[in-house]
């Protein structure tokens, strides 16, 4: 093993072309929530029942994968392995990224985003809402210092490995709040479960990770820097792993609602009565997010294949939008039980089933948090150190 070396990317013409892709993602988004400024949200898919569409699936996302994308540092510092100490500082790098990425779609969908000041100066601490700015900023603070941390010269591992338990921590109350918006939302039959938390963490390990994948091993090709073919098989396996937990938890989540006979009506819905959400469901979520990866990296002679984790990575996270769009629209298009045991109906719409179709200004400004989120990362590597010169399977201690 030779040791590790850190540089900065190059300038080089495929670099500044992703960096003009992003960009024209940015401006595009941009220009978006400027014409929803001046319109207003009617000229958005939103109504009063679906006040959350499509830019929030894209927020969370990368919320939670932001948590997840901190796989590697974690597997590194705290939990010694060593193939996967060189790739720590990018995964500490991306996490902040896509934090970064997911809270500006979410400030930016609120139509007043001025009034973030109110929520940032008057805490509401019975709310939800109110402790995840904690957790949200807490986050940005902790894994600052824990990358910090990782590029001293001579900080010792000690030290290095408390910071990474503490950022280890965090990441796992961050994904919590995220997942308890929803888990204590007892108005809505489709998220009132406190299984809605553990959903989220296991939905962060997976969705980060194949996030992580395609970055690094994108990086990677981009910059001419070897990446071993063992180390992906062995993040392959890994997001194989999380991807089996996300459908063991799903699938407990769907069995216990169907046995509570008060959550059977939003259980028949997503599962076979909701149109175009049953069908996300289970050919988005559950076939292309869930079974096709396993089988992918799984396989005994396809999963050895560099090109089968990186089409399981893409998949997982197609996967993951459409569990989070299952999740998040689905279930505000679910009528509320205003009166239970009874049937409510008025011009209000009470009791029908909510109709949402997402607009092309929403998609915009989803894609250029995700743009966003990738562009911060692409500046912190090429004014930092992060990203090593070798990634072969020899250099990081992976057999090949």
């Amino acid at each position: 093993m030779e040791r590790t070396i850190y540089r900065e990317i190059p300038a080089s013409r495929p670099v500044i072309q992703l960096a003009v892709l992003l960009g024209g993602f940015i401006a595009a988004a941009a220009g978006a929530v400027l014409y929803i400024e001046h319109n207003g949200h009617i000229v958005t898919g939103m109504n009063n029942q679906i006040v959350w569409g499509l830019p929030h699936v894209f927020a969370i996302f990368l919320i939670v994968a932001a948590s997840g994308a901190l796989n590697v540092a974690s597997i590194a510092s705290v939990f010694g392995k060593t193939p996967y100490k060189p790739m720590a500082r990018l995964s500490a790098l991306l996490a902040l990224s896509l934090l970064a990425g997911g809270l500006a779609v979410l400030v930016l969908d609120l139509g007043r985003p001025d009034r973030l000041i109110v929520a940032m100066t008057e805490y509401n601490f019975s709310s939800i809402f109110a402790w995840n700015i904690y957790l949200y900023t807490g986050f940005f603070a902790v894994v600052g210092v824990y990358l910090f941390l990782q590029m001293g010269r001579n900080t010792p591992y000690s030290i290095v490995r408390t910071a990474g338990t503490v950022a280890f921590l965090w990441r796992l109350a961050l994904t919590t709040g995220t997942g308890s918006i929803f888990g204590w939302l007892v108005a809505r039959s489709a998220y009132d479960a406190a299984i809605m938390a553990p959903l989220f963490i296991v939905m962060s390990f997976a969705f980060g990770l194949a996030v992580f994948i395609l970055v690094v091993t994108g990086m990677c090709r981009l910059t001419g820097r070897p990446f071993g073919k063992s180390l992906l098989n062995r993040l392959g396996r890994l997001l194989g792993i999380f991807v089996a937990l996300v459908l063991y938890f799903t699938g407990v989540q769907h069995l216990t609602n169907l046995y509570a006979a008060e959550h059977g009506g939003i259980e028949w819905f997503i599962l076979r009565d909701g149109g175009i959400y049953t069908q996300l469901f289970w050919f988005g979520q559950v076939l292309i997010g869930g079974i096709i990866p396993l089988v992918l990296v799984f396989h005994p002679t396809g999963g050895v294949k560099p090109v089968s984790t990186i089409l399981a990575s893409v998949l997982v996270i197609l996967g993951g939008l459409a569990q989070l769009y299952v999740i998040v629209i689905g279930g505000q298009a679910f009528p509320l039980d205003i009166f239970p045991g009874f049937q409510a109906s008025s011009s209000f719409m009470d009791g029908q089933v909510n109709a949402y179709s997402p607009s092309y200004l929403e998609l915009l400004l989803g894609l250029g948090g995700v743009a966003l989120a990738l562009a911060l990362t692409g500046v912190g590597l090429k004014i930092l150190r992060i990203l090593p010169t070798n990634l072969s399977d020899g250099n990081v201690g992976q057999t090949p």
